[in-house]
């Protein structure tokens, strides 16, 4: 038991200044949920607008944690969603269609107005178009609902990893291991 324990300890001894840390470290007195957890999302226009703004409202809001004062940050977010149609026979008709949904997506400081981040985010679907109309329209309705919540994921990923980066990182304390001892 003693051999494994030595282990460990020594195995766990080089990770200490890997640099790693974790994203939300502090929980939510961290700066990325203080960073997150003040952020207004702008209307989204459109049906997968007002998907994507739901679901980043949905993200957002556990990490506001009831936090007064208000919204610091602006999130101006532009969707694009298409849907081409891929397999086709031989009567021209479509059997395979591809939803794909872009967001470019703006965050802006709220008191400055200065533009903070402006990045892109995108997934994309394929779909078996059915005989049946309702179905096929169904499908790329469900198809929709997965794609926003995928764009939101994505959205709130990045502004976590900006707002880990753009923090002071903790200093983490040099652990050495002692030396053997002498025979």
């Amino acid at each position: 038991m003693n051999r494994l324990a030595a282990l460990l300890i020594a195995l766990a001894v080089p990770l200490g200044g890997c640099g790693l840390r974790p994203v939300y470290s502090g929980g939510s007195h961290g700066a990325v949920a203080q960073t997150i957890g003040h952020i207004e999302v702008a209307p989204i226009e459109g049906k997968a607008g007002w998907l994507v703004h739901n679901a980043l409202v949905d993200r957002l809001e556990p990490m506001a944690g009831g936090k007064s004062g208000g919204p610091t940050y602006r999130l101006v977010v532009a969707l694009n969603d298409r849907i081409t149609g891929f397999g086709v026979r031989l009567d021209n008709t479509v059997t395979r269609e591809r939803r794909i949904l872009r967001a470019r997506y703006q965050l802006f400081d709220g008191p400055t107005g200065a533009l903070v981040m402006d990045k892109t985010a995108g997934v994309d679907a394929g779909l078996d178009v059915a005989q049946s109309e309702y179905a096929t329209v169904a499908a790329e309705n469900t198809a929709l609902e997965r794609l926003a919540e995928s764009i939101a994921d994505q959205i709130i990923a990045q502004m976590a990893q900006h707002a880990s980066a753009t923090q002071v990182p903790p200093t983490v304390p040099t652990v050495r291991a002692a030396p053997p001892p002498a025979p």
